[in-house]
């Protein structure tokens, strides 16, 4: 029998929402290693908390826009290149409102609104590739029921 324990894998859980208004879609500019990247609204999965809540709670603490889910996009894994897995749940949503005088959360520089063709321009600065691969499947018509993702209770 071995006694070498193998690492155990454990992804960091992460959700984003697709937000687009007048063929817009929502983005945030992030300032990471010392470059600004553009992501969805996202971030990690918070104890006792569903991937619904943390998509909607995650884009308002980084664009300030209150949003109301609308489909489910699909779940994409990915390692970075420093070998963190991760597993993101992607959200459809819809704008409600704006508060401009939200403060956003840090490493949050601006909350901007580009076309598909802005975003696709400049592949280098976008912070994963999943970024451009879920707005693809979005635009691509790819949306699901909410009641697809399964809350146990």
């Amino acid at each position: 029998m071995n006694d070498v324990q193998e690492p155990r894998w454990a992804p960091h859980v992460t959700v984003a929402t697709v937000v687009v208004r007048d063929g817009r879609l929502l983005l945030v500019e992030e300032a990471i290693d010392g470059g600004q990247v553009l992501n969805q609204p996202a971030g990690h999965l918070e104890p006792n908390e569903t991937l619904a809540a943390a998509a909607v709670r995650e884009t308002l603490e980084e664009t300030g826009w209150t949003v109301r889910l609308s489909a489910f996009i699909g779940t994409y894994q990915w390692t970075a290149p420093d070998g963190t897995p991760f597993l993101r749940f992607a959200y459809a949503a819809e704008p409600l409102s704006h508060d401009p005088d939200r403060p956003l959360d840090d490493g949050i520089l601006r909350a901007v609104w580009l076309t598909p063709a802005e975003l696709r321009a400049d592949p280098a600065r976008l912070r994963s590739p999943l970024v451009w691969e879920v707005v693809a499947d979005y635009l691509a018509g790819q949306r699901h029921p909410l009641s697809i993702v399964r809350e146990a209770r």
